[in-house]
């Protein structure tokens, strides 16, 4: 026998077997996330170019050797290229300087200082006297003579009254127009023949102005350290080799040189 159910009924059946089934779907994803933009980088600022800092420009002039200990360590060589274009821009050559860069030598050689220590100077002098100069200069060395400082007139700015005034002892310099007292051929300090020692203790009377240079402080001719006597160390050593002191006709003490007018020198020995 068929049973036959409602109408009803029947729909009741169907839409609670459709609620089953959509219910069975798995749930546990979740929603499905909404794609998202990058987000939008900001370029890193380009860096502004910099300016390098200036800087000052080491002098070109050569450094002294180092001194060896113990003794005088004379070094002879020609003059630096740079140390030459120093001295010309310094005004210490000039169109009629009779030395040429060829003429003149470089000396480096130790030395005592006022304090009792080694000290190394450089003095530019004529090829042809720069043995003589090597000997000197050794000499005093050995028998401790002291020399305030013995520098190049182009770290002067080629100015004698500068280098004097510093108690420099110093040679070659063709003198600016309004500092030399010789004409430039005939000058032995133009011509590399001639060194000043220590001016302070041993000044010249420059009649332009009827005064001691650099000072009348030790311009009496007593004993004192760092002075030039007659008969004395330094004056012995100098005419010696057939140098020639305070060759003018004023007070010099501090003035040795080979000969007025200047001329190719050749020592006594």
């Amino acid at each position: 026998m068929t049973v036959r159910r409602p109408l009803t009924a029947l729909l009741t059946a169907l839409l609670l077997a459709t609620t089953a089934c959509s219910g069975s779907q798995d749930s546990s994803a979740g929603p499905t996330a909404e794609p998202t933009e990058p987000e939008p980088t900001t370029p890193e600022p380009t860096p502004e170019p910099t300016t390098p800092e200036p800087t000052t420009p080491e002098p070109t002039t050569p450094e002294p050797t180092t001194p060896e200990p113990g003794g005088a360590d004379p070094v002879v060589r020609e003059v630096p290229v740079e140390q030459w274009e120093e001295m010309v821009a310094a005004g210490m050559w000039r169109e009629g300087c009779p030395a040429t860069r060829e003429d003149l030598r470089r000396v480096e050689i130790n030395h005592v200082d006022f304090d009792g220590g080694i000290a190394r100077g450089v003095l530019v002098v004529n090829a042809d006297v720069a043995d003589s100069v090597v000997r000197v200069f050794t000499r005093l060395f050995e028998e401790g003579f002291p020399i305030r400082r013995m520098r190049p007139v182009e770290e002067y700015d080629g100015d004698n009254n500068a280098s004097m005034a510093d108690d420099n002892t110093a040679a070659y310099n063709c003198r600016r127009p309004d500092q030399i007292n010789a004409p430039e051929d005939e000058s032995p300090h133009a011509n590399g023949r001639a060194i000043d020692i220590n001016p302070l203790e041993n000044p010249w009377m420059d009649l332009r102005c009827d005064c001691w240079s650099p000072s009348a402080e030790f311009a009496e001719r007593t004993e004192g350290r760092g002075k030039v006597l007659e008969g004395g160390l330094v004056w012995r050593t100098f005419t010696d080799e057939g140098w020639i002191w305070q060759n003018i006709d004023v007070p010099d003490y501090m003035h040795f040189d080979t000969g007025y007018p200047s001329e190719p020198f050749a020592p006594r020995r």
